[in-house]
């Protein structure tokens, strides 16, 4: 018996040794580039608490009007293809990758100053809600556009072949793919915990205008990484102006549906997107063979289904401040707490989860989160009142402990997707390749934001106004459970 309980006490530490210090193993310094620019997307974070404040306090947008624009803010993760195809075959001052991220971290400078104007009031132009809603914008599309870059070079950074020229096992070489992916995803969550104690503080010690300012130093990161590091030279190839012309074309007509307003637009713009999307992946699939193209088909409708779920939007978040008694030191706190937990549980869980089946990962992600996410239900029904009385602790306590319980999980679900894209990424087509799996999965993004929309103008919340709010969070919930789990016993055998 004491045999087998040290074999399995040596047997857990090894298994926890590895998974601890796996993400160290694989880290080489050429993959500094892109994970500083994934670090540099998760510090955007500075800036959240101000900005839920600043929106509250001092802009008149409703819950449903801050779901329409987080629509229209996802959807240029949905022409990521155009970004991906110049990435891949236009050279800018003879760069493919660098000139790319400077232009990125332009626009996300852009978009803190105008939201900072808007805030200071020393931009004029144009009233405060809508200098936010271009900021908001023009900030996406920075990210966007570094993202394509870090995405690319995620496949780049890999070694095909060893010192001596000979072609590596692919098993280790797909394995290299994986971890690359962990990484990225470590340093998003990184970054999203270096800034998230501090986003609370300063925005309740200095005006929202200095914090939008501060946030300046964000793109600076992401421009650093390129600057230091000496880049591999990559593939170049012709335009392909089928997808660089028909996404550009799909751009087009993107703005001129949110400019001109024409009816349904968000709805309409949604199911030209998916069209789209899905010919041109469909084009570059084809020279996959058939086992491969169902296995990523399955792969992507799981995750699709699992990433389309509807949110409870910003009325969720006033209600916290204004019946709760959130204030922006504590809601640093909480986000300090969870991007620490995440960071954590990312860490040690990812390793694992590169292993496992896509099917499998998601499942039991969809239950552990649906479960876990019930205080946050409760908090809208008053739970914190009876949890006061009988147990001596009240909101913010269940709001920690939620926290701490859900965070773990937050990003691990797209590590499986994630690593079947690089493993896949062909030759010449990986920024574009890349670009249109994650316009995909996006839109997933996009159909929840429409749901949560829909879901705000029947139970309409306001300002002061939570009395629908229980129902909004109770639908998502079960929705979200239901969902995901039909896809995957549709479909999960497949992968199998």
């Amino acid at each position: 018996m004491a045999a087998t309980e040290t074999w399995n006490g040596d047997y857990l530490w090894r298994q926890f040794e590895a998974a601890l210090l796996n993400p160290i193993r694989a880290f080489r310094p050429r993959y500094l580039p892109l994970l500083m620019v994934y670090f540099a997307y998760g510090a955007l974070g500075l800036i959240a608490v101000a900005e839920s404040f600043w929106i509250k306090k001092a802009l008149t947008l409703s819950p449903v009007q801050l779901a329409e624009l987080a629509v229209w803010t996802t959807l240029p993760w949905t022409v990521k293809m155009v970004f991906g195809e110049l990435v891949d075959s236009v050279p800018i001052l003879g760069s493919q990758r660098r000139v790319y991220v400077f232009i990125g971290a332009g626009f996300i400078a852009t978009g803190l100053l105008l939201l900072a104007g808007a805030a200071g009031g020393w931009l004029s132009f144009a009233s405060p809600e809508n200098l936010y809603r271009l900021g908001a914008v023009i900030s996406v599309l920075g990210v966007v556009i570094q993202d394509v870059v870090a995405d690319a070079m995620s496949t780049e950074v890999v070694d095909r072949e060893n010192p001596d020229g000979t072609p590596r096992p692919k098993e280790d070489v797909d394995r290299d793919l994986g971890m690359v992916q962990v990484l990225g995803r470590l340093a998003l969550s990184a970054g999203i915990f270096a800034v998230a104690g501090v986003a609370g503080w300063i925005a309740s010690v200095y005006t929202y205008e200095t914090v939008f300012l501060v946030g300046l130093i964000i793109p600076l990161i992401s421009m650093s990484g390129a600057l230091l590091i000496r880049l591999r030279p990559v593939e170049r190839r012709p335009i392909d102006w089928r997808i660089l012309g028909g996404g550009i074309v799909f751009g087009v007509f993107v703005v001129a549906a949110a400019l001109t307003g024409m009816p349904y637009n968000q709805e309409v713009v949604f199911i030209v997107s998916m069209v789209v999307v899905c010919a041109m992946l469909w084009r570059i699939v084809g020279g996959l063979d058939l086992e491969t193209q169902k296995v990523i088909f399955y792969a992507a409708l799981i995750i699709f289904a699992y990433r389309a779920m509807p949110l409870a939007g910003q009325g969720y978040t006033w209600f916290t401040i204004d019946v709760l008694g959130f204030d922006e030191a504590f809601q640093g706190v909480l986000a300090q707490i969870g991007a620490a937990l995440a960071l954590a549980g990312m860490w040690l869980f990812s390793d694992a989860i590169t292993r496992r089946p896509v099917a499998q990962v998601l499942l039991w992600l969809t239950v552990i989160t649906t479960i876990l996410s019930i205080p946050a239900f409760g908090l809208t029904l008053g739970l914190a009142n009876w949890t006061e009385q009988v147990f001596g602790f009240g909101a913010r306590t269940i709001a920690v402990i939620d926290t701490a319980t859900t965070s773990p999980f937050a990003q691990l679900s797209m590590i499986p997707l994630l690593t079947l894209i690089a493993i896949y990424a062909p030759a010449g087509h990986r920024a574009t390749w890349f670009a249109l799996m994650a316009s995909l999965m996006n839109l997933a993004l996009v159909a929840g934001q429409l749901q949560t929309k829909y879901l705000n103008e029947v139970f309409v919340v306001s300002r002061g106004n939570y009395e629908n709010l229980p129902y909004i969070v109770g639908i998502c919930l079960i929705v979200g459970l239901i969902v995901p789990l039909a896809a995957i016993f549709a479909v999960g055998r497949r992968l199998q």
